[in-house]
């Protein structure tokens, strides 16, 4: 695996390229997509089976034909296997891509976060639909060029954030966009992640232990820096680590983010600042509050988006005689304040008012044509897949939302206010923060 065939070599290339090749729309795209009907299967192939994968791929496997399983764990492989029998099996996306070609409709990515782009970004060139677990990307750089690249090769994506197919989410992102909040000036978001969900603030460990059998540990490392195999960040506990994921921010911002992706634009950040607590060069902060500055842009006035993570939550006198639970998100409006509790989804969000919002004949609509149910994100991806609309988080819609929350992430880890040029990626104020806007990847290990 450290020594890539020249084919490969020349893939990750193109790929390496980057900007300057994709920015004008100019990637060679070689598609072999099917023309679809409503009643065709797709032929899925997955990228990742284990935890939330087991989800993505059992969700999407429903109704379609799962041609293609991958996974670094030969365990968690194995037991996909004995669900979609027919299915061939890889421990290397890349061989899979290779061996199973014109196989492919379409792909699910699940794998942690330093490993969504390689294989989102080469399914894409192949002219595979994608549908990518959040956040959609490990950096900015790898959000804007997929983004770009998923539009120009017409393919229908989708990343994984189940909520925004909700129906309580839809609702309140209705009353946002009917005026019910007047011009929202503000947006607050708080989860009690890492907490006892992974670590964070630590220092990489020293001892050696032995990989387990089952993991192909120089394949789950991928495009990261060469490290020992620790199980400190095994599964799911790899959030913490800067190489590997991306923090309380990443991991529940898409998901916090939902209601108002849904009713405003929030790209386009002019600038950035954070306070945190226990940041190292290694891992995120065991708590943070990062504050972006969202420009005014058309039908839609400045406002100043917060995030707080590790327990730490927004002031009581936003919506005062309210408890806030551990995960949540207020809209305050010069009309109205909007309190959405992720711990009572179901009944979605509460108006300070109290008042009964209007009676939105959209929200009718949009419930009767997208029931809630627990498969709606993947069955509008699918439908998406076969000519459908475009699907709610698509990464037009996705790509941007994760580039505003990565940038929460470098004034994390600089600790100072950046003023941020979002056409151009760069910050302005502080060269040496874009080091963290795009990653140098380890070689062989791209397409």
């Amino acid at each position: 695996m450290n020594s890539p065939s020249r084919r490969q070599f020349l893939r990750d290339s193109l790929v390496l390229a980057g900007g300057a090749y994709l920015a004008g729309c100019q990637a060679p795209y070689v598609s072999r997509r099917r023309v679809l009907g409503a009643n065709a299967k797709l032929r899925i192939a997955a990228v990742g089976v284990g935890g939330k994968g087991w989800t993505d791929v059992t969700q999407a496997g429903a109704t379609e034909e799962v041609v293609g399983l991958c996974d670094v764990d030969a365990g968690r492989l194995a037991q996909a296997g004995k669900t979609f029998t027919s299915a061939r099996r890889f421990a290397d996306w890349r061989a899979m891509f290779d061996q199973l070609g014109n196989q492919i409709d379409a792909v699910t990515v699940s794998t942690p976060d330093h490993t969504h782009f390689p294989p989102s970004m080469r399914a894409v060139r192949q002219g595979w639909h994608v549908y990518c677990q959040k956040p959609l990307t490990h950096t900015i750089w790898e959000a804007r060029e997929l983004t770009r690249a998923a539009r120009a090769a017409g393919v229908a994506t989708q990343m994984g954030n189940q909520g925004m197919s909700r129906a309580a989410v839809r609702r309140d992102a209705e009353w946002v966009k009917g005026g019910v909040l007047g011009s929202v000036r503000e947006i607050h978001c708080w989860t009690d992640r890492p907490g006892p969900w992974w670590p964070q603030g630590v220092q990489r460990p020293t001892d050696r232990p032995a990989v387990p059998q089952d993991l192909s540990w120089d394949l789950w490392l991928g495009t990261a820096p060469q490290r020992p195999y620790h199980p400190a960040w095994g599964h799911f506990k790899w959030r913490g680590w800067w190489d590997f994921g991306t923090g309380a921010v990443g991991d529940m911002g898409c998901h916090l983010l939902n209601v108002p992706t849904l009713a405003m634009d929030l790209s386009g950040p002019s600038a950035v600042e954070a306070t945190a607590e226990g940041a190292n060069e290694e891992t995120g902060p065991v708590r943070s509050h990062v504050i972006w500055d969202i420009p005014a842009r058309r039908g839609q006035a400045a406002l100043r988006f917060h995030w707080y993570d590790g327990g730490a939550l927004p002031p009581s006198h936003l919506f005062p005689g309210q408890r806030y639970d551990g995960n949540g998100v207020l809209m305050v409006g010069t009309e109205d304040t909007l309190l959405t509790s992720y711990e009572s989804l179901p009944g979605g969000g509460k108006l300070r008012s109290g008042r009964t919002a209007v009676d939105l004949k959209s929200i009718a609509e949009c419930f009767e044509k997208y029931p809630d149910s627990e498969g709606a994100h993947y069955q509008e991806w699918i439908r998406a897949c076969k000519g459908g609309p475009r699907a709610r988080s698509a990464f037009d819609v996705a790509g941007p939302v994760t580039e505003t929350l990565l940038l929460g992430n470098l004034a994390i880890r600089t600790g100072q206010r950046l003023e941020w040029d979002s056409k151009a990626l760069n910050v302005r104020n502080l060269p040496v923060a874009n080091q963290y806007v795009k990653t140098t990847y380890r070689p062989g290990f791209v397409g």
